[in-house]
């Protein structure tokens, strides 16, 4: 552990006045046995003195010693790493559910995939998160305001429904202002708590066409980096998707590359699935990533312990080999 892992490292400067003690204590054990050498008489000098231990006389000494660096160490104040659930945080699940959701490239089908991964996603997710549900097609709407209520997100999952479109843009700015309402009624003196989009769809806008038009994906993400809202993207399916429009098939392969920009735009991270599977396990690296936090906390209390700890047994095998207190 390093000293920027301390809060309060200049205790240890009392090591400082360990090292002192110990030289002091090598200095008294040369001075007593020169002092011992001079004795005229050996073999009245053995009968007085009392049988020596060798280096077990030393044990309680050292085991002194240790304890002074463990209690030295303790006060210091180490921290550690820890990860710990977030109680204040607001997330927006905002999920394309265009025609091209149809497609039975993922089993049994993208939107039916989609389904059971994000309510998996809400179970979840951490309790302290409030959750919400923007669906957007041609138009986006927002089925469920943030709440820590997840029966609530994972019944208007269920009643998502297809429709033709896909308007990328609205489905972010919806979420944008969902967030922005739910913080300025929950800030407080604390401000709004932080916020996330996890985006999910598999392919690029067709409202408007170009994406960097006011409506369009890519001007909303850079508005949701200006806000600080990082959008974290999905892009699921595959090249080879295909749906039935009248009778006739038609290719509805993802648009990676949008979705990587809105990511990169909006100052979150990238995701691609291709299954059901990959798709769980991206929900499940983002419910860690949003539904945790890495703080340093206090981590004392173990070297305090075991510093107690190596007093008492010094104490105990003074008393048991020298019969006096080190």
């Amino acid at each position: 552990m390093s000293l920027g892992g301390f809060t309060s490292p200049w205790w240890f400067l009392l090591l400082l006045v360990l090292a002192a003690l110990v030289v002091g204590y090598l200095w008294a054990q040369r001075v007593r046995r020169r002092d011992t050498l001079r004795f005229s008489n050996l073999q009245v000098l053995e009968r007085v003195t009392p049988k020596r231990q060798g280096w077990m006389r030393h044990g309680p000494i050292a085991l002194l010693g240790v304890a002074l660096v463990l209690l030295t160490v303790g006060l210091a104040g180490p921290t550690s790493e820890q990860k710990i659930p977030r109680n204040r945080a607001t997330v927006m699940l905002t999920i394309d559910v265009s025609l091209s959701m149809m497609a039975k490239d993922v089993d049994p089908n993208r939107l039916d995939a989609a389904k059971l991964a994000a309510k998996e996603f809400a179970d979840k997710l951490t309790p302290g998160i409030n959750l919400g549900l923007v669906s957007f097609a041609g138009t986006a709407t927002v089925m469920v305001m943030p709440t820590t209520d997840r029966g609530a997100v994972k019944q208007a999952i269920n009643g998502l429904t297809l429709s033709e479109a896909t308007a990328t843009g609205d489905g972010i700015n919806a979420s944008m202002q969902a967030i922005d309402s739910f913080g300025k009624m929950i800030g407080g003196a604390e401000g709004p708590p932080p916020s996330r989009i996890v985006l999910m769809a598999d392919g690029g806008q067709t409202i408007p066409r170009e994406p960097d038009a006011p409506r369009g994906a890519f001007t909303k993400a850079k508005e949701a980096k200006n806000a600080n809202v990082p959008i974290s993207t999905i892009s699921f399916g595959t090249e080879h998707g295909t749906i039935d429009i009248e009778g006739e098939p038609q290719e509805v392969e993802v648009d990676d590359a949008a979705m990587e920009e809105i990511a990169q735009l909006s100052g979150g991270e990238f995701h691609k699935a291709a299954s059901t599977e990959q798709l769980r396990s991206v929900y499940n690296t983002l419910g860690e990533q949003i539904g945790y936090e890495i703080k340093r906390t206090d981590a004392s209390k173990p070297w305090l312990a075991l510093g107690t700890l190596a007093v008492i047994v010094a104490v105990g095998a003074a008393l048991v080999v020298g019969q006096r207190l080190p």
